[in-house]
């Protein structure tokens, strides 16, 4: 019924439960009202006006919806639901269409809001496919715009100023609610196309919806617009492309733009960076921060095009060649047997889901030096034979059982970028010899005089949060704000303040709590010493307290892969503190005192790896300055620190193994059994987990020496745990 020249509008208008005017649809509230007239453009005749109210799940409405509307929660509960409505909707526009002799329309709304943000995104989550005709049609405000140039900005105008701009004598107390906004519509269409002089304005150019995601390659030389990317935060760590592309239903997201994000595992972390195809989208995904996907509320943030090329750009032609068959559904397969061939994996997904050109829709994911990861990507023509193939999730090829789970474009090139391309680590930046007199130290305890800010923007350094938390600056230990970096050594967004008592902390807490910095809202909690002792490690604290820690400890490659050699382990280097000087603020100037103490250097110890991921911190000084300085360690003092073998820094007993290819239900009782006789206990073993607080299938076991961790290494390795080959590393 609808086409790209319609001779017929159906001017629309709708209210929700909830907000109203330029907030409609940000607050997730349901639609509960619409009012609509059929416009015959040539005759300028008109249709019945159709008012329909609309049963929500939720019968609370707001305040301001009850005083602008008229409406009643009892009102409501008599009428029908929105999938019925609908239908209703389409059956009377053909009768009014049929009765004014025309065959097709398009609708016509004030705005966007009410199609991209109301009925898109409720339909999507009502699981109800809405008709064609709200794929396409006009902004009342954009085409009145382009016939009265000189009117206010699109973003600015209402119904009510478009009439005012025109002349028209409404008021709008005369009507019930949606029937005076349709009827002054309908006014200011008739204006416009009476307008002699402007020929151009006839409604020929309408807005669209697009109506699925489509998938795509990315290049890291492609131009990307900062103004239409985002940063979607707190997805479950199952999320696919697709269901982000759900939860953004209505607005359009540019071709290959959804860029799943990965930790240093290659596992995803619950971001995702999103682009759109104009600001005017972005502008609206970022309407929906804190909208819900099932349970779980979403943050969208701006983001920068060089972030989104980062995550999603690529290089390399192998993956280029292999993403150039477009539309395919791409699955990710892991844990594969490092001997596994093509042919291996062909016969494990069998004849019922046949790979895209067979072969050729295989990738493997390999190490610089050929060495297979475990990891490869498949590529399958339709939703079908994917859906066949994720059916064999968790069964066995060799001795080992295969994970299979949807993948992206994007994550493609994400983990072939860290493998095949530049290393996670290329080279590490220059140490730094913290100059710290005898009191200093890092918080310890269970008092919560400490408080954690998350979500900094990560351009923030520590003038930002000394400017952000106000007169409680004055009440901030000395060397007491910590910047926590990712493991690039790049702010996490995310940083600790040792206060001076649990007091002040929770004053700070309560006060500072969703504040904004710059352009983004942070969030502050109280926690303890200890607790931020635990987070710097890796673990993670939200008001409910603490998860278990992630895997933000070392994940070391094979010995093979040292960023750089020394003659010893200087320090563990999941405890290194690392200090870019990027990130040390101009008025730290150095101030190292005569009488001040040896001087240490922190390195990452020699297993550091290309691909390790380690959280790093640094200490500064916000309140006395003078007492603490910072300067770059010097090539020979990286050497001596290297040498001194006989006073090792912050020594650690024993010898640490690293345990590969758990069961994702492995305890610690399971891990004791498995190295039975090698003196060891629960205090010994530190099971790891990824972003999402998962067992991600590896453990760190301490051993009581270096002889005993090597005895197990070659005893132990390759040894079944459950139905899994477990292998180890002597770190």
């Amino acid at each position: 019924m609808t086409a790209s020249h319609s001779d017929s509008l159906v001017v629309l208008f709708g209210a929700t439960a909830g907000a109203y005017g330029a907030k409609l649809g940000s607050d997730e509230r349901e639609l509960i009202l619409l009012v609509w007239q059929v416009v015959d453009l040539h005759s300028k005749k008109v249709g019945t006006l159709h008012k329909s109210l609309v049963k929500a799940d939720n019968l609370e409405l707001s305040d301001q919806c009850q005083e602008v509307s008229g409406l009643t929660p009892e009102g409501l509960s008599k009428a029908e639901p929105l999938d019925r409505v609908l239908q209703q909707f389409s059956q009377l526009i053909s009768s009014d269409l049929k009765l004014l002799g025309r065959s097709s329309y398009t609708l016509c709304t004030d705005g966007q809001l009410l199609i991209r943000q109301v009925l898109h995104p409720e339909a999507s989550k009502k699981n109800f496919l809405l008709s064609d005709c709200f794929y396409s049609f006009y902004d009342l405000r954009k085409e009145f715009h382009t016939c009265y140039p000189n009117s206010a900005p699109v973003k600015d105008q209402t119904i009510k100023s478009m009439a005012d701009y025109i002349g028209l004598e409404t008021d709008e107390t005369e009507e019930d609610f949606g029937v005076w906004q349709v009827k002054t519509m309908v006014a200011i269409i008739f204006s416009m196309l009476s307008e002699t002089c402007i020929t151009d304005c006839r409604f020929t150019d309408p807005e669209t919806v697009k109506y699925k995601y489509e998938t795509g390659p990315c290049s890291k030389s492609e131009a990307v617009d900062s103004e239409t990317v985002i940063r979607a935060r707190g997805l479950p760590w199952q999320s696919s492309d697709q269901d982000i592309a759900r939860f953004f239903k209505g607005l359009n997201i540019a071709k290959g733009g959804v860029a799943l994000c990965l930790n240093a595992q290659g596992r995803r972390n619950g971001e995702a960076l999103v682009r759109f195809v104009n600001p005017e989208q972005r502008d609206l995904a970022l309407e929906r921060h804190k909208h819900h996907m099932g349970s779980r509320y979403i943050e969208v943030y701006k983001a920068t095009g060089e972030e989104f090329l980062k995550i999603a750009g690529g290089t390399s032609n192998e993956v280029a060649q292999f993403l150039s068959k477009e539309n395919q559904v791409i699955i990710r397969m892991r844990g594969l047997p490092f001997t596994a061939t093509l042919e291996d994996v062909l016969g494990f997904l069998g004849p019922e889901c046949p790979v895209t050109g067979g072969k050729e829709g295989l990738l493997f994911v390999k190490y610089p030096d050929g060495r297979p990861t475990g990891d490869a990507f498949v590529l399958f023509s339709c939703e079908e034979y994917a859906q066949n193939a994720l059916k064999k999730h968790k069964e066995i090829l060799g001795k080992r059982y295969i994970e299979l789970f949807r993948s992206t474009a994007a994550e493609v090139q994400q983990v072939l970028n860290r493998y095949l391309s530049t290393p996670l680590i290329p080279t590490l930046p220059t140490p730094i010899i913290p100059v710290i007199p005898p009191p200093y130290t890092i918080a310890a305890g269970s008092i919560r005089d400490c408080v954690r800010l998350r979500g900094l923007p990560y351009t923030a350094g520590i003038d930002d949060i000394l400017e952000f938390m106000g007169d409680a600056t004055a009440d901030i230990k000395p060397h007491g704000v910590h910047m926590v970096l990712n493991q690039q050594g790049r702010p996490s967004g995310d940083a600790f303040i040792q206060m001076k008592s649990s007091d002040r902390a929770f004053l700070v807490a309560q006060k500072c709590h969703k504040k904004m910095m710059k352009d983004r809202y942070v969030e502050v909690f109280q926690c303890s010493g200890e607790e931020m002792n635990f987070v710097l490690m890796g673990g993670t604290l939200n008001r409910s307290g603490l998860s278990p820690p992630p895997c933000k400890l070392p994940c070391l490659s094979p010995p093979a892969y040292a960023a750089f050699q020394t003659a010893a382990a200087v320090i563990p280097a999941e405890a290194a503190l690392y200090q870019p000087q990027a990130l040390l603020s101009t008025t730290r100037t150095p101030q190292a005192s005569a009488a001040a103490p040896p001087t240490v250097t922190y390195y990452p110890a020699q297993a550091a790896q290309l691909y390790m991921n380690y959280t790093a911190y640094y200490p500064s000084p916000p309140v006395s300055p003078t007492t603490v300085g910072y300067i770059a360690a010097p090539p020979a003092a990286v050497a001596a620190a290297a040498s001194a073998t006989h006073t090792p820094m912050l020594p650690q007993p024993g010898a640490l193994v690293r345990m590969q290819g758990l069961p994702y239900n492995t305890g610690m009782k399971e891990i004791l059994s498995f190295f039975q006789g090698y003196q060891l206990h629960t205090d010994s073993i530190l099971v790891l987990y990824n972003f999402s607080g998962q067992p991600s299938g590896e453990a760190l076991v301490t051993f009581p020496s270096l002889d005993l961790a090597k005895k197990a290494v070659a005893e132990k390795n390759g040894r079944l745990l459950g139905s899994r080959y477990i292998e180890l590393y002597l770190v």
